[in-house]
């Protein structure tokens, strides 16, 4: 019976959230912060559009005409008016997006039924994002719960060049040859993927007093070695704590790219360089925490400390002029990855004095003394050691989330 139970609950809560999708589209509007009527759970103060899930957007091969995508995404915080934003940053040329949906997983590539809505944009089923160029969805009414299991389900008539996306989703999605992108059933869904393609954040409308946090990191906030499809990266662990806790701070957006470094392209383009568009573009953030270097300074390219510092200083000062608090996160131990040595040892050490003591930053995570060991503190703990002397494993990634001072996560600027 407990068993049983169990299914009947899930399913139940399903229900409850295709409900809650399940009203007309409202009138359409061209920007995510324009005004609009107050959504569940709006503060008598007004309301505003957060984002409530994001991924760095970067090159990802050549798009396929006639291709259909059913992207499986993960909330944060909970608001109404749902919208979402479809990046062609990397495109050479226009994409056309001429059907696109957002519904409920139910399992795989299935949803919850009823619950497939069709997005419209500038009141139309179809738009065409310029090369360069991102573009937003009309909004839907209904409230959308914190934590959902979105799908997005997109077609392109005419995808072709360079295409926008995300390379390391740690997520399960879909994809189709041709237009499926109406139907509920996950049978046209035979392609499994680990990306998401050409969709870059998700919003929703909420309380005036209600703000996010952004993630700007490489690999390990990427959730590089946590567990597929469990949500368990170190910024989904911080969603879920956010949600419990009696503060303004509720969304996440998680713009971690694996290999990404805070000076130089590569793996993405260099933190400095996708700032804007990655991080100060989301509407309603309300902090930046900036965890990223260990990729400068074990690519033996000649980065010293104090280049790495003057890259944090300029992430602070556009951040800070936007209004923004910034947390400094130190950079983690990682002797035994087949990079490291002691001159990067001794960078990531005068780094990291520099991230505690220099009251540059609003607050401070210590994610170093939280993953090393006791006993070798240039190595990481094996109990959080994923295996491979960089990359936490579940346990660290929860360690990580769960020593971030949540109220220092707003700094009232």
């Amino acid at each position: 019976m407990t068993a049983r139970r169990a299914r009947l609950s899930r399913g139940l809560a399903l229900l409850m959230m295709a409900v809650a999708l399940l009203t007309v589209p409202a009138q359409a509007r061209s920007e995510p912060t324009a005004p609009a009527a107050a959504a569940a759970g709006t503060a008598s103060g007004g309301s505003h559009t957060v984002v409530t899930w994001g991924a760095s957007a970067d090159r990802m091969g050549d798009g396929v005409a006639g291709r259909s995508y059913r992207l499986i995404v993960h909330t944060s915080v909970a608001g109404g008016e749902l919208r979402i934003r479809l990046s062609n940053a990397f495109g050479d040329r226009p994409v056309t997006f001429d059907s696109v949906y957002a519904g409920v997983q139910k399992e795989g590539a299935a949803l919850v039924s009823r619950s497939n809505r069709r997005l419209t944009f500038g009141g139309g089923r179809s738009v065409t994002v310029p090369a360069g160029a991102t573009a937003y969805s009309d909004p839907l009414t209904g409230t959308l719960p914190a934590a959902t299991s979105l799908v997005v389900s997109i077609h392109s008539p005419d995808a072709a060049g360079p295409a926008t996306g995300h390379g390391l989703a740690m997520q399960t999605s879909y994809a189709t040859q041709g237009d499926h992108t109406s139907e509920e059933s996950g049978a046209a869904w035979t392609d499994t993927i680990g990306s998401w393609y050409y969709l870059d954040a998700v919003t929703v409308r909420t309380g005036a007093d209600i703000g996010a946090v952004v993630a700007l990191g490489d690999s390990i906030t990427d959730g590089w070695a946590s567990t597929t499809d469990q949500n368990r990266r170190w910024p989904d662990y911080l969603a879920r704590r956010l949600q419990r806790a009696g503060t303004g701070v509720k969304g996440v957006a998680n713009e971690g790219i694996s290999g990404n470094k805070v000076l130089a392209d590569g793996a993405g383009q260099s933190a400095l360089k996708r700032l804007q568009r990655d991080v100060l573009s989301q509407p309603g953030v309300r902090t930046v925490f900036l965890f990223e270097g260990v990729n400068d300074i074990k690519a033996h390219s000649g980065v010293t400390a104090q280049d790495l510092i003057a890259g944090y200083r300029e992430i602070i000062a556009r951040a800070h002029a936007a209004g923004k608090c910034v947390v400094g996160a130190t950079v983690g131990p990682y002797e035994g990855w087949s990079e490291w040595d002691r001159a990067g040892e001794a960078v990531r050490q005068e780094v990291n004095q520099f991230v505690k003591d220099s009251g540059e930053f609003d607050a401070v995570t210590d994610f170093d003394h939280i993953l090393r060991s006791p006993y070798d503190q240039e190595r990481m703990l094996p109990f959080f050691d994923s295996g491979d002397h960089l990359h936490p494993n579940d346990k660290g990634m929860q360690a990580m989330a769960d020593a971030v001072d949540l109220a220092g996560l707003d700094c009232g600027r």
